[in-house]
C-alpha cells in the first residue's frame, strides 16, 4: 500500500483524526472508529469490519492506528465508499445481489449470479431487507481481495487452478483474514 502524507491541519483525515480520537491518546481505536463510521442509514459499521480495517492499518500491532494508518483509511474508505455509490443505483443504501455482481464485474471478478446472491444472503443485517450496507460491501470486497492473493499467490502458472492441502487453505486465510 503506497501512501504518501503531509501533516497539515486543513486536511480533511487529520480534521477527521482529530474529532475521532475522543480520548486524544493520538490514536484511533475500535471503540473510536466504530463511532465514526456509519451506514447510509445511520447505523454503526458493524463490528468485524472495524476491526478488519485496525488490523488492515494498524502497522505496529498494537489494536489502534495513528494519523498515518487513520489517512490510508480515510483513502481506502473513499475509494469503497465512491464504488459503492456508483452501484447503489437505487439510492437504497444497499447493493442488491445484481449490483453487487457489476461492481465485482467491474473489479475483475468473472464469478456468477448465484455468488453474489449467496454473498447478499450472508451479509444481509437480519431483519432488514436483503442487500449489502456500506460495511459488509467493504468487508466482502476486502475478504475477496485478500483471497485472491493468497490463490495468486499459489497459482504460479496462472492457470486458475491450484492444489494445495487444507492447512495450507487455512494458513492463507488465517493471515489474510483474521
Amino acid at each position: 500500500f503506497r501512501f504518501q502524507y503531509r501533516l497539515d491541519p486543513k486536511n480533511q483525515a487529520y480534521q477527521w483524526f482529530q474529532t475521532v480520537d475522543t480520548d486524544r491518546s493520538g490514536f484511533i481505536n475500535l471503540k473510536e472508529l466504530k463511532q465514526a463510521l456509519v451506514n447510509s442509514n445511520w447505523s454503526s459499521f458493524n463490528d468485524e469490519t472495524c476491526l478488519m480495517m485496525i488490523n488492515m492499518f494498524d502497522k505496529t500491532r498494537s489494536g489502534q492506528m495513528d494519523l498515518f494508518g487513520f489517512s490510508a483509511l480515510w483513502d481506502f474508505m473513499q475509494r469503497w465508499r465512491a464504488m459503492f455509490q456508483q452501484y447503489d443505483r437505487d439510492r437504497s443504501g444497499c447493493i442488491s445481489g445484481m449490483e453487487l455482481q457489476q461492481a465485482l464485474a467491474q473489479m475483475g471478478y468473472n464469478l456468477s449470479p448465484q455468488f453474489s446472491e449467496t454473498l447478499v444472503q450472508r451479509f444481509t443485517v437480519r431483519g432488514a431487507r436483503p442487500g449489502i450496507q456500506l460495511d459488509r460491501f467493504i468487508h466482502v470486497c476486502t475478504q475477496l481481495q485478500s483471497m485472491t492473493q493468497v490463490f495468486r499467490e499459489r497459482d504460479t502458472s496462472m492457470t486458475g487452478n491450484i492444489r494445495l492441502s487444507y492447512e495450507d487453505f487455512l494458513s492463507g486465510a488465517v493471515t489474510r483474514l483474521m
